[in-house]
């Protein structure tokens, strides 16, 4: 809002009230929000939260008072601050109401405002519009082109439709003579669904001039009753009538919003009451429920981890896949993919295959077909597996520390819990990375080091030649492919996949982008006006296709790929390939991998050939020629047997080695490595509540032992403690005592000197005894001491209790 409009706006507060309470001058005024709650009472007077006992009779004191709490927390140098100032008003003169009144956008910085004062007060302003249980209250001035406005440009941000938007047009007796607002007040320039309402407000010389606020309603009244273009609506138009609308609207959309609200608060309440039954057993005062709370949130940690990774049928996602859904797309859809993007160029296959096959003749002229070149091709390709197997290793452990972190959510009462778990699980999924990587790469060396010509499904010598006969190049094996995936009713064809996709690459003045539904089968794409399926756009023939990736657009958030023709022909139209854009990176590999299915492949990256000259000229006499098309079946042949061997593997091997072996992890060993990481008292300290220890502390020190004198005593013990030289510290788990150790044994602080007077109880402690030996019992009764004593005595380096004074402490961590 601008500023004429954040004075309009602040003129229409006071006329709602009746008083002239609110601050004036120039610039930017209203620097913190007001929260203004009208309540209609027979006695006049406001409060202010922050004054709670006083009561103003004098309006001139509350706007003196809300000038004085904006410089408060502001300063006088037009700074703002988004924490709101809090106001009742109680009169007979208005109805229950509670209005929000907001600064208004200012575009230059002045004062002590920083350079981005304009986004800051937007952001502030839509933390307050964007409730959906509240309405916006767009004041604009009638001299003002309404296509122009702030207020309604940012409530059409939150509010597109105009549903909780009302529109107040103030200066109507200001516009050029010959001018009206009446398109505007009836609704018909920029509808909004509860319509605008024209008021008049005091102008500067009234103000001025200190004319009364019931006189100013008067006077707008009669405006209305006596403007030619108003005259009709003066029922429905003014200040008072703004007030019972508001007072109306606001109590209908309250009780509108009700069953949601209703709703959401049964159903934060039933979670509030399914939290705490997890914690029934747990008492303040037991001294083993930080066991016990560590327990039971590492056992439900791996609950929530298998459940992920299984899939459960509570809690599911229904926005996107997560955790095991999206790794079965890796081993299912990307990980084939990744395979298909390393196949081999038919040209240099070729060229490969009579290099070798003229390299192992040697200077002789050969009569028969080599199988040792065959052999040489097959375990060239099969060590271009390696770099797609290592990749969906990679996705997958990705997407393990991304389950990870999701399960790790319900730790973060407790920090340095979730930090610890964290950080030891994903530990051991990297070091589970590495043997499982190391098996892959032996499962591929073991193909590599016998090729197994005898295998059932290898097609061999003698049935090359009749493949030969059938298929004699890409282009035939491709049509062969496709055709070979129809379901054997030639009625009726395999459909892979149906989806709505956007033809991302129409001009402008063909329309431009466009979503068709677009269903995909084994021999053509076609799209559709709409998933019904009767109003058919174009069908695409998967012929000669390929697929290739299309960078992102500057200001698009849509992810694109291509389909073009190896032929050089158009695809669609005049288009030499379309732009088929998708929501997310996930969907764009999804397609990807069903056109694979279809049998339409990436385009392979490659450099320009240095040596395109001699690509051009290649050729090969057909004794030569027959014998590379004979190779390159059985090539073909057995390349496809070992990758269907490594599709089926790669899953099975990933999860035993990685996934199955972190369940058994975490549940079997997660809680020992989180012991031995930190102890029991830190992991367990909660978030938000610094010093909460020390504050317990002191508030429980016996008065026999000085009361807080004694607990500044030990405060600066504990400085001395934090001074000394750190050879190896240790904490004993819950006295709260940090000091260097020697050993993780029993000898006397080191620090006994410098820590002031011995402990009182230390001549009655049994004499210091070797490791290992069971201690001796006390001679003094257990309840010696409720709280760390504070004197210097020996400190137990393993026990949960402190040797002398035998306390429990509710919560550890070093001072």
């Amino acid at each position: 809002m601008g500023w004429s409009e954040s004075r309009a706006r602040g003129l229409t507060l006071k006329n709602f009230v009746g008083r002239d309470f609110l601050p004036r001058g120039s610039g930017i005024v209203t620097r913190r929000p007001l929260i203004l709650q009208l309540i209609f009472s027979k006695t006049e007077y406001a409060e202010f939260l922050h004054c709670k006992s006083k009561k103003f009779t004098d309006f001139d004191e509350v706007r003196q008072e809300i000038e004085a709490e904006t410089d408060r927390v502001t300063g006088t140098n037009k700074g703002i601050s988004p924490v709101p100032i809090n106001l009742r008003v109680y009169s007979p003169h208005v109805l229950n109401l509670t209005l929000i009144d907001l600064p208004g956008i200012t575009k230059v910085p002045v004062g002590d405002q920083p350079p981005d004062i304009e986004y800051q007060i937007k952001d502030m302003i839509l933390q307050f519009i964007s409730r959906e249980s509240s309405l916006i209250l767009a004041v604009t001035p009638a001299n003002m082109d309404l296509a122009n406005s702030d207020a309604l440009k940012l409530a059409k941000e939150v509010d597109p439709q105009g549903l909780r938007t009302i529109g107040v047009i103030t200066k109507l007796d200001l516009m050029d003579e010959g001018t009206d607002a009446r398109d505007v007040l009836e609704n018909k320039l920029l509808p909004l669904r509860r319509g605008y309402i024209g008021v008049v407000n005091r102008s500067q010389k009234d103000i001025e001039g200190k004319k009364d606020i019931r006189a100013a309603l008067a006077a707008e009244r009669k405006f209305f009753l006596s403007h030619p273009a108003y005259r009709h609506m003066a029922d429905r138009m003014g200040t008072p009538h703004l007030q019972k609308t508001l007072n109306q609207q606001l109590t209908n959309h309250i009780r509108e919003s009700l069953p949601a609200l209703r709703s959401k608060l049964q159903s934060q309440l039933l979670s509030l009451e399914k939290e705490v039954e997890e914690y029934k057993n747990f008492r303040p005062d037991d001294p083993t429920r930080k066991t016990k709370a560590l327990l039971q949130m590492v056992q439900q940690f791996g609950v929530d981890f298998e459940k992920r990774i299984e899939g459960s049928g509570d809690q599911v996602d229904t926005l996107e896949l997560s955790g095991g859904a999206r790794i079965n797309r890796i081993f299912h859809e990307r990980f084939p993919f990744e395979l298909v993007k390393m196949e081999f160029d038919e040209k240099d296959l070729r060229r490969e295959i009579s290099y070798a096959i003229k390299n192992i003749h040697g200077v002789r002229t050969g009569l028969f077909t080599p199988d040792m070149a065959f052999e040489a091709i097959v375990k060239k390709q099969i060590v271009k597996l390696k770099e797609p197997s290592l990749k969906c290793v990679d996705l997958v452990v990705s997407e393990l520390a991304t389950v990870i972190k999701k399960c790790a959510e319900k730790l973060s009462s407790y920090p340095r819990l979730r930090e610890e778990t964290e950080r030891i699980v994903t530990t051991y999924i990297r070091e589970r990375e590495g043997r499982t990587k190391d098996q892959i790469l032996l499962l591929i060396d073991i193909e590599q080091s016998y090729i197994n010509t005898n295998h059932e499904d290898f097609i061999g010598f003698a049935n090359c030649y009749y493949t030969e006969q059938l298929v004699t190049g890409a282009q035939q094996r491709s049509t062969q492919l496709n055709k070979k995936r129809a379901i054997p009713n030639q009625g009726e064809i395999l459909v892979i996949r149906r989806g709505w996709l956007t033809i991302n690459n129409i001009s402008l003045m063909k329309g431009g982008s466009k979503e068709y539904w677009f269903v995909l089968t084994a021999e053509s794409l076609s799209w559709y006006k709409d998933e019904e399926e009767k109003e058919k756009k174009y069908m695409l023939p998967l012929d000669n296709l390929k697929i290739r990736d299309v960078e992102k657009g500057f200001m698009s958030n849509k992810h694109v790929f291509a389909i073009f023709n190896t032929e050089q022909r158009n695809v669609y139209k005049d288009l030499r390939q379309i732009e088929l854009a998708c929501d997310s990176q996930e969907d764009v590999d999804s397609w990807k991998a069903s056109f694979l299915r279809a049998g339409v492949y990436p385009e392979k990256d490659q450099a320009e050939n240095e040596d395109g000259a001699q690509e051009n000229t290649f050729s090969m006499d057909p004794q030569l020629e027959r014998q590379v098309e004979t190779i390159r079946n059985l090539v073909d042949s057995y390349v496809a047997i070992i990758n269907k061997s490594i599709r089926d593997l790669m899953p099975k091997t990933i999860m035993h080695l990685m996934i199955n072996s972190t369940k058994a992890f975490i549940h079997h060993e997660l809680l020992a490595y989180l012991y031995s990481a930190a102890d029991q008292g830190s992991l367990m300290e909660e978030s938000g509540r610094p010093g909460a220890a020390a504050r317990r502390h002191a508030a429980h020190v016996p008065r026999a032992q000085g009361g807080p004198q004694h607990h500044r005593r030990h405060q600066h013990q504990h400085r001395v403690h934090a001074r000394a030289p750190a050879r190896r510290r240790h904490l004993a788990a819950d006295c709260q005592h940090s000091q260097p150790y020697p050993t993780a044994c029993f000898p006397p602080c080191t620090l006994e000197k410098s820590r002031g007077p011995p402990c009182p109880l230390l001549p009655l402690l049994p004499p210091s005894r070797p490791p290992g030996t069971p201690p001796t019992p006390l001679p003094f009764p257990a309840s010696t001491h409720a709280v760390p004593c504070g004197f210097s005595h020996p400190m137990p380096g393993a026990c949960s209790r402190c040797f002398c004074c035998h306390h429990e402490v509710p919560e550890a961590g070093g001072l």
